[in-house]
């Protein structure tokens, strides 16, 4: 629920802690403590999301993020093909175990951040969930 701040022209939410500002000639909400500008949009029935996307650092965020998880599991890789354990040894299936981890914490990692500056709802609305569970 959003209640008015005492003395301010802003509002609160009890469930994400979050500070609103209402615009009401636009009919639209926006997070004022947030570092991604996220607005909403009354459209007569219900809120819509009014997004707000910066395409050249949009692309800029993926390419990094692409590279951030290809990258270190593509040395590994080639460092496991150009030197290859010794046949039969008890290491020998090291390099694939060891590839494997690299690309699976990479790209845990890199999903992590997106989905922390994307804030898609689910997300946001599954951490607050666990942070209140934790809290208990």
């Amino acid at each position: 629920q959003i209640a008015n701040l005492s003395l301010m022209d802003a509002y609160a939410c009890n469930f994400c802690r979050h500070i609103f500002t209402a615009n009401i000639e636009a009919q639209t909400i926006r997070v004022e403590d947030s570092s991604q500008p996220m607005v909403w949009l009354w459209n007569g029935r219900s809120w819509q999301v009014a997004r707000l996307i910066d395409h050249s650092l949009s692309a800029l965020i993926w390419t990094i993020a692409i590279v951030l998880v290809l990258l270190p599991s593509a040395l590994v890789g080639l460092s496991a093909y150009f030197f290859p354990p010794l046949e039969g040894s008890a290491w020998s299936s090291f390099p694939l175990v060891w590839l494997g981890l690299t690309f699976t914490s990479h790209f845990a990692m890199v999903s992590w951040l997106l989905l922390e500056h994307y804030q898609f709802p689910l997300y946001v609305s599954g951490k607050i969930r666990l942070q209140d569970w934790l809290s208990r």
